[in-house]
């Protein structure tokens, strides 16, 4: 008991981490089963030919690459929009500031059916045909809040002290942006950016309403679960759950390393 009580905090983390990854190691189980009938929901035998033909099914591949696309775009549109507003609310001092920094919030408080039906409302308003563009203006506007709050984190922990010195050496405005103060921030982009293309990539229901005849990813999938679910659904979503791992570990690694070499 002793012993429990000491670990207590390490047992309700592991757990916690079991019973979220336990879902995707059903998934990269699943990936590696025989392919047999329209649904694949129970086990049949160890098989390689899903892997062997990921583009098997028709059309996923393709939907696969329209969502890859949005989430790119839109984390790009994101984190520069979203940067840029993170410095503005810490640096500066405006009238309407504090109502600006509330709004912030409320994409991500909002409910995604509301936003939905909103962004649906607004675009069949102004006339403007559902497609790619309605749903990457959709996306973009919804991660936003996500790389505000990020950025932000990061900005007001930065130490004013650092810019000034930079300044004193006849740094000019530019230099001292990109030698400092981005470097600094870089942590926080980064983490808005990753936040940012996962939301986008894994969106459904705005994508939904907006998207017209557009098919993202998470759009096929649910088709094809009223159909029946091929196995090679199975292979990509283990592919991007082992890429996002890596970019985790690649990222853990790179700060590890940068902390002992400060402290050396």
């Amino acid at each position: 008991m002793r012993w429990i009580r000491r670990n207590l905090v390490v047992i309700a983390g592991l757990l916690t981490l079991a019973y979220m990854i336990l879902p995707n190691l059903v998934v990269m189980a699943f990936s590696f089963n025989k392919p047999k009938g329209r649904f694949n929901y129970s086990w049949q035998e160890f098989s390689l030919d899903a892997w062997k033909d990921p583009c098997g099914v028709a059309d996923m591949c393709e939907s696969l690459s329209l969502s890859l696309q949005l989430a790119a775009w839109a984390t790009v549109g994101a984190v520069v929009l979203g940067t840029m507003i993170a410095f503005a609310l810490v640096r500066y001092r405006f009238r309407a500031r504090g109502a600006i920094n509330s709004l912030i919030f409320l994409p991500m408080a909002m409910p995604e059916v509301v936003m939905a039906a909103s962004l649906l409302t607004l675009f069949l308003n102004m006339g403007i045909e559902l497609g790619f563009w309605t749903v990457l203006i959709a996306h973009i506007m919804f991660c936003l809040s996500f790389v505000v709050t990020a950025v932000k984190a990061r900005v007001m922990s930065m130490d004013p002290r650092l810019e000034e010195a930079a300044r004193d050496l006849y740094a000019g405005p530019t230099q001292t942006f990109l030698r400092v103060t981005l470097p600094i921030a870089a942590p926080g982009i980064a983490a808005g950016a990753l936040l940012a293309f996962a939301l986008s990539f894994d969106d459904f229901i705005i994508t939904n309403f907006n998207a017209g005849s557009t098919v993202t990813f998470p759009m096929f999938v649910w088709g094809s679960a009223q159909r029946g679910t091929p196995v090679q659904i199975n292979v990509i979503g283990t592919a991007m759950f082992v890429l996002a791992v890596l970019v985790v570990v690649a990222g853990q690694i790179i700060t590890n390393r940068r902390k002992k070499t400060a402290t050396a």
